[in-house]
């Protein structure tokens, strides 16, 4: 057919290079969704300008006044339940095999899993990020022993009451004595770590020495734990 004098014409739309158009445009889109959606949060990568007041634990001294022992035992590990359900330590202790991070205790973003032996999955180990120490401009954090807990040792959607007996029991802690158990919660790197996590994280409240402290205390009026 004669084009008319004037008119310019177009080549005629391919069908599959069409297709194949929208479906790189809906890919790039979704792929800008996902991103903001799995954006690091700001607890992740601000760093804190300020000193952050300490929220802190409740000295041992403070339960004195409890008569009885075994209640006094309870009221202390209930007051060390503050540090052991905050998200600093809870996200090391999932219940499957992926971690969870921030204050929300979303799943890990890349995806990663514990591995065999809690250091993750060969080829992606923690160590492919984490350092030894937290590294601020990306906001990841890091310490020489970085991995998660023992899949026994998983503590998420339990009771304070169901961690408490998981703690004193040998076949669930790692083979630890009640003694081990205080000096591991006072003592011990990356426990601490749970007081300087980096960026603008919540810290765990108190100190460590704070939560050893009441570790110690609830080990001495004979590990009682809450129903």
């Amino acid at each position: 057919m004669a084009r008319e004098p004037g008119r310019r014409s177009f080549p005629r739309r391919h069908p599959i290079l069409t297709g194949l158009a929208v479906l790189i445009v809906g890919f790039v889109a979704w792929s800008s969704v996902n991103s903001y959606l799995h954006r690091p949060e700001r607890e992740d990568i601000a760093p804190v300008e300020a000193t952050r007041a300490i929220d802190h634990l409740q000295p041992v001294a403070a339960f004195a006044s409890i008569p009885d022992e075994a209640s006094r035992s309870v009221a202390l590990f209930n007051e060390a339940g503050r540090v052991i359900q905050h998200p600093r330590c809870m996200n090391c202790h999932p219940v499957g095999d992926r971690p969870t991070q921030g204050d929300r205790m979303r799943p890990h973003e890349p995806w990663v899993t514990r591995g065999p032996d809690g250091h993750g999955a060969p080829g992606l180990e923690c160590k492919t990020c984490h350092g030894f120490t937290n590294f601020d401009p990306s906001g990841v954090p890091g310490d020489p022993h970085w991995a998660l807990a023992p899949a026994d040792m998983a503590w998420q959607g339990k009771t304070l009451g169901e961690i408490c007996r998981q703690i004193k029991d040998r076949a669930r802690n790692g083979d630890r004595s009640l003694d081990d158990i205080v000096r591991h919660m006072a003592e011990d790197g990356l426990v601490g770590w749970a007081w300087n996590p980096g960026g603008a994280r919540t810290p765990a409240p108190g100190t460590q020495q704070e939560f050893g402290a009441l570790i110690r205390a609830w080990v001495s009026t004979g590990a009682q734990c809450p129903a």
